[in-house]
């Protein structure tokens, strides 16, 4: 445990930035899955429907630092080649 003023504040943003991190990366993990199981169904185009939102959510997980911009450019790129099929 922290000693330190310094440390217990920091130990409190951490467990914040944990929860919100953890927010963010299941957001678009859900979606993905939820993509997934459309294409699976054959629903293409309800999935297409989908698709901006789950952008939406791995550019904000990119943007905040979740993920890397390379991983969320990738992960990007395969939900559309997968629906491209």
């Amino acid at each position: 445990m922290p000693i330190t003023k310094s440390a217990k504040k920091a130990l409190r943003q951490a467990k914040r930035r944990t929860i919100r991190n953890l927010k963010r990366k299941e957001a678009y993990k859900e979606i993905i899955k939820k993509i997934k199981k459309l294409k699976i169904s054959g629903k293409i185009d309800e999935a297409l429907k989908i698709l901006p939102s789950a952008y939406k959510a791995i550019d904000k997980a990119a943007k905040t630092g979740v993920i890397k911009k390379n991983t969320a450019s990738r992960k990007k790129s395969l939900l559309a080649k997968l629906l491209k099929k």
